[in-house]
């Protein structure tokens, strides 16, 4: 009897989302008081009273100094000392420091370099749009800003779950910032619209690729070294909407120095030989390389305090169906 071809396997679904769940520590009247005295003192006093913060969260914030160990682990190959897990929680202050000073436009304060530019200009100049598809690595607003800075008129949009946009919308209200990139909410039944006409109208959309969401779908790839669910929608967005995606990130080198990266991951303009839903893995697995070239070269750059690698299974183990 002829045995019946096998299944493709469905994607898998995330089980839970940590760091959607986590409730925000401080007020908005801290996070407002925060930020006067930032811009008040400057950069120099301000990083040295970061030492507080960062400090503070080493000390009363186990879940996340647990999770950063964890990764810690993993991308430096060995067991992460005290100064280690004290610088990755810094950085990542420095980063969030940053921000506030980018978005007030004050670039002038640091020494940025830059790889791919080239790209961008090239799609900026064919006016097509394109998705920067980042992760909680390094700087988001370090590339819009330089992005911006390299070609006045390159427009950016932001899109994002609802919880990371009211979160950044807060930031963005509090610091009175006059650099900000438009924001999308994914989630509402206009978000689509509202990427495919950005997207015409020759902006870039950004997307931080690297969190799963609830049930979202998601595609299990190695990542340092285990499998781990990255989630599959914007990639299929992109196919689907038939853009270029790239890599971005703006790596913090210390001091006052960022480095920004474009890299190509796949061009969904034309059709693939091997068809869409394998070029969106093939996609998938690539960012995921590249992302992880990136966090073994600059280690305290990577900022998922959460555990990340929970609920991703073997790749090629058959996933979990879709919810009907």
């Amino acid at each position: 009897m002829a045995t019946q071809p096998a299944e493709p396997p469905v994607e898998a679904r995330a089980d839970s989302a940590q760091w959607t769940e986590r409730p925000e520590r401080g007020s908005a009247s801290v996070l407002i008081g925060g930020i006067f005295v930032a811009l008040a003192i400057g950069r120099p006093l301000a990083r040295l009273c970061l030492h507080v913060v960062a400090a503070y969260y080493f000390v009363f914030a186990p879940v996340a100094r647990r999770w950063s160990r964890d990764y810690l682990r993993r991308v430096l190959g060995r067991e992460p000392s005290a100064r280690d897990r004290y610088r990755h929680l810094y950085d990542f202050s420095t980063t969030i420091l940053d921000r506030l000073y980018l978005l007030k436009g004050r670039h002038r304060l640091y020494s940025i370099t830059c790889e791919g530019e080239e790209l961008m200009l090239a799609i900026h100049a064919r006016g097509t749009g394109a998705f920067l598809l980042g992760a909680h690595l390094g700087s988001f607003a370090l590339v819009s800003a330089v992005a911006r800075q390299r070609a006045s008129n390159i427009g950016v949009a932001m899109a994002m779950y609802a919880e990371q946009a009211g979160r950044l919308g807060r930031f963005f209200l509090a610091s009175g910032a006059t650099d900000a990139p438009e924001i999308i909410s994914l989630g509402h039944l206009d978000a689509m619209l509202r990427l495919r006409d950005c997207l015409e109208a020759g902006k870039f959309v950004g997307v931080l690729a690297d969190r799963t969401i609830g049930d979202a779908a998601a595609h299990s790839v190695p990542f340092l070294g285990s499998p781990a669910l990255f989630p599959s929608g914007p990639m299929r967005v992109a196919a689907a909407l038939r853009r270029p995606v790239i890599f971005m990130t703006g790596l913090y080198r210390g001091g006052n120095r960022y480095h920004v990266v474009f890299r190509q991951i796949a061009d969904f303009s034309e059709p693939t030989p091997q068809g869409r839903e394998a070029a969106v893995q093939e996609a998938i697995a690539r960012y995921a390389q590249i992302l992880e070239e990136y966090a073994r070269s600059n280690p305290y750059n990577w900022f998922n305090f959460y555990d990340f690698w929970h609920g991703a299974e073997p790749p090629g183990t058959p996933a979990r169906a879709a919810p009907p």
